[in-house]
């Protein structure tokens, strides 16, 4: 495995946005999550703590500046780097229920900073 397939290599353009996402309240078993729209496996590519998914690696998310938006807004150019999707299927109320693009929990900054 290379440098750049090495999963905790975080790319240039991108951050490490946290590891974990909130379970929504009421979701009941069976818990299914996917990240990019591929489904993950418990105990290989996360755990479940509580009421959170914790992932083995964390979740990238892509790095937008002002300049970058505004270029993209204009359409001169799209985005091309490295901005992961957490998505979470389960029962809630004798129904399927999924939730797009579930907010990662960002890691805790040290005191001070």
């Amino acid at each position: 495995m290379g440098k750049a397939d090495d999963p905790r290599e975080v790319p240039k353009g991108s951050y490490a946005a946290g590891d974990r996402v909130r379970i929504p309240n009421g979701a009941e078993d069976p818990l299914t999550v996917f990240i990019n729209g591929v489904e993950q496996r418990e105990g290989t590519d996360y755990e479940i703590e509580g009421q959170e998914v914790r992932f083995v690696a964390p979740i990238l998310k892509e790095e937008i500046n002002t300049g970058r938006w505004l270029a993209m807004y204009l359409g001169f150019f799209g985005t091309y780097r490295k901005d992961e999707k957490v998505d979470l299927q389960f029962n809630h109320g004798g129904k399927i229920e999924l939730r797009s693009d579930v907010p990662v929990i960002p890691f805790e900054q040290p005191a001070g900073q």
